[in-house]
This record gives structure tokens, sequence and C-alpha cells, in this order.
């Protein structure tokens, strides 16, 4: 069976974020979700001097050992001033630390949404055009706009989005068939 990791790049207990990936993590059948919560991996804000002093945190490599076992990653990310919070992002500089290929060459669906119309778009963009640098194989990348207008009883209420939604799942799918046989 497939082990798929999903992270909100949140550490918000109500993150809309966790709400979409955990919505999207239904539409998938037959695969091991593991879901990492930010706030099981309390970090110190990455330092040259102090990876020195210190060397990498346990946390660090335990997650680390996590997405070595992953055959796919999908990735919700919240938008902090137009780019990634600090709590993701750390634990981004963190795990570059431990294994520069973060994301391993595998599948990755990024994701956003945010209660603005352009629902995390910046992020998103940032996020597709940086992560193959940290080995992501971005097969996907889905924006929900206005994600109280579009998101209520844990479900996509616009059709269009909806289904734009499950169209890239379905893409994600197929990558990790591929990606399986390769």
């Amino acid at each position: 069976m497939k082990k798929i990791i999903t992270i909100a790049g949140s550490n918000s207990q109500k993150s809309i974020n966790k709400s979409l990936l955990l919505y999207t993590s239904n539409l998938l059948e037959h695969v091991e979700i593991i879901s990492i919560d930010l706030n099981d991996y309390v970090l110190p804000m990455y330092g040259v001097d102090y990876e020195i002093e210190n060397g990498i945190p346990t946390a660090v490599k335990k997650l680390n050992e996590l997405l070595d076992n992953a055959d796919g990653f999908i990735i919700a990310l919240a938008e902090h001033n137009g780019t990634y919070t600090a709590v993701f992002k750390n634990t981004l500089d963190w795990l570059s630390r431990a294994n520069v290929k973060v994301w391993r060459d595998k599948p990755t669906f990024l994701m956003a949404t945010s209660p603005g119309g352009r629902g995390g778009a910046t992020v998103l963009k940032a996020a597709v055009s940086y992560f193959p640098f940290l080995g992501a194989n971005v097969v996907a990348d889905y924006s929900l706009p206005s994600f109280f207008n579009n998101f209520s009883d844990n479900d996509i209420s616009n059709t269009e989005l909806k289904e734009e939604l499950t169209q890239k799942v379905q893409l994600f799918k197929q990558h990790l068939i591929l990606n399986s046989i390769l």
C-alpha cells in the first residue's frame, strides 16, 4: 500500500489548510495517509551556528525518517504575507540540512487556500517553482479561493472548484502508479 505524507504548512489548530488537506486525503483510496502536524515537531530557529554547536535536532531526524518511507506528498501551504509560514519555512530549512532532497523526487501535490479571493496563489506559485530544487516532483497544484465561501460542512460547495480538485487528485494518483513502475 502506498504511503502518502500530508503536511499542512501551518501550526494553527484551526488551520483552513488542514481542513482542505483532510478533505483531499479522503478522496484517495487504497493508500496509507500519514498526517504530519508541525506542532509535533517543535524546532529551534535554524541557524548555522546552532547547527554547528548542537547538530541536527532529534525531531528533524525523526521527521526525515518518515519522509524516507513516503511514496508521495500532499502539502497544503498557508500563506503569511505572501510566503510560507515561519514554522513551515523553519522546518523546511532544517529538513534540507538532513537531506537536501527533502521531497525525495517523489510525486508531490501542492495546495493552498485562504479566506481571500486569491486562495494562497502567491505562496503556491513560489512553492511550485522552488520545491523542485528540494527534490519535489510537482505533479499538480491547486488553489481554493475564498475558503469560507467555497468550503462548508466538510465539503467544497463550488462545483467547478470541486471538480478541479478531483481531477488534480486523479493526476496525483496516476503519478504514484507511474512512479512505482519506474
